[in-house]
């Protein structure tokens, strides 16, 4: 049954796996599909998506290997199948003069990831596990499938940085207690290669709510430090009515913050005490 899973769901995604990725990319995907020929028969067989491509034939793999129908690897293979998807129909718009065939190929190759995507997604729709719920929330719409997040969520079943940062997005709209709850143990948790800087946005946004500008400051201050966001001097100076002092203090205090998220050690640090002492 699990071997005919992974028979029908023929374009599947673009997981990095590195015990299976040596140093050419291509022979890999070349080595996997002369050795599981039934990985790669459906796909278009020229140079077009291949990275798409490349992907979904190392998760198709992945998941062979483990014999999975469910988790986050199926989560990924439903996100890559539809990257494939959309690449490969565009692909299939170049019309080839010389070789027609090709354009053929990729009309094949098209037409039978529509079919395996909404095979797939109908297979995995009334689903319990986490990720395939996330999966028809969030890019489907799925209301049933949210009420199971966020009650997997209430029982402290979720730990997924991804889900949890979709979570308190969604109760910024409505309960910010929670959502600030949900970014800050996010920002003792998540790994340097997990963190978002967009949740320093999401924080600093609430306490703006809770008329907090230090926090404000201090939240949108690393999220410049972070990424290549710009701001308004003035405007930010104004959150803290120009005072000068407070302005380097908590410039510090930001600085501080990015150095403990870029290593990882923000959950255990005398900062997170001076912030969050009761958090």
């Amino acid at each position: 049954m699990k071997a005919n899973f992974v028979m029908i769901t023929p374009l599947l995604i673009i997981l990095p796996i590195l015990g299976l990725i040596g140093c050419d990319k291509a022979e890999n995907t070349a080595a996997i599909c002369k050795k599981n020929p039934e990985l790669c028969v459906d796909l278009h067989r020229d140079s077009w998506c291949k990275i798409e491509k490349d992907d979904l034939i190392k998760q198709r793999y992945l998941i062979k290997q483990q014999s999975t129908s469910a988790g986050k690897p199926v989560y990924q293979l439903l996100l890559n199948l539809e990257d494939y998807n959309k690449c490969v129909e565009l692909a299939s718009g170049v019309q080839h003069i010389l070789h027609p065939e090709r354009t053929n190929d990729r009309t094949r190759a098209y037409g039978l990831s529509s079919q395996t995507l909404a095979e797939l997604r109908e297979s995995t729709k009334d689903n319990q596990d986490p990720y395939l719920s996330f999966y028809h929330w969030t890019r489907l719409g799925d209301q049933q499938a949210q009420q199971r997040v966020i009650h997997q969520q209430q029982q402290g079943k979720i730990t997924d940085p991804l889900i949890l940062a979709q979570l308190a997005a969604y109760y910024q709209k409505f309960d910010i207690e929670k959502a600030k709850s949900i970014y800050l143990s996010l920002l003792e948790t998540a790994t340097p290669e997990q963190f978002d800087p967009n949740w320093l946005l999401g924080l600093a946004s609430i306490y703006q709510q809770q008329q907090d500008f230090e926090k404000t400051f201090l939240y949108s201050k690393a999220n410049l430090l972070m990424t290549n966001n710009t701001a308004s001097e003035q405007g930010m100076s104004q959150l803290i009515q120009g005072d000068k002092q407070l302005e380097s203090f908590l410039t510090k205090q930001a600085n501080q913050l990015v150095e403990h998220l870029n290593t990882g050690d923000y959950g255990s640090s005398q900062l997170r005490l001076q912030l969050h002492p009761s958090s």
